[in-house]
């Protein structure tokens, strides 16, 4: 289970409604305990293809981030995007890119502007995808 603030998603929500219309993306940091991931921060970076249909991390902010983390005793939590005009579940491109098993990844379907999705999912072996829980706190 992902835990999250409602501020937080808000962030990420503006983030992307800010970048459209092309795809926004960032990075999660937070703690584990047991099989719960809590996010303690939101990095918003920037989509450098500026794509409506794929993004790529700026690496001086994707690097700035971690070492972000590492500093607060954090650990990269995983990382999100968003789909402009499509739903919240990943796309081909997103499974092949998918190289970490471990962490979680966020999409954030902007497709009905009036009710955006936010899902997390677990992709194993580029192809295995399965859907993760987000718990919304204060």
């Amino acid at each position: 289970m992902l835990k999250m603030t409602k501020i937080d998603y808000e962030k990420i929500l503006k983030h992307a409604e800010e970048g459209l219309p092309n795809e926004a993306c960032g990075l999660l940091g937070g703690t584990i305990e047991g099989d719960i991931k809590t996010v303690q921060h939101v990095y918003l970076l920037t989509n450098i293809d500026e794509s409506n249909e794929h993004f790529s991390m700026d690496p001086r902010e994707q690097l700035a981030a971690i070492k972000d983390m590492r500093a607060n005793g954090w650990v990269q939590l995983g990382n999100w995007h968003s789909h402009p005009e499509s739903p919240s579940r990943p796309s081909e491109e997103d499974k092949r890119l998918a190289y970490d098993s471990s962490i979680d990844y966020l999409i954030l379907s902007l497709q009905d502007r009036e009710h955006p999705v936010l899902n997390a999912f677990r992709i194993q072996g580029h192809t295995d995808v399965s859907k993760e829980e987000i718990q919304y706190v204060e």
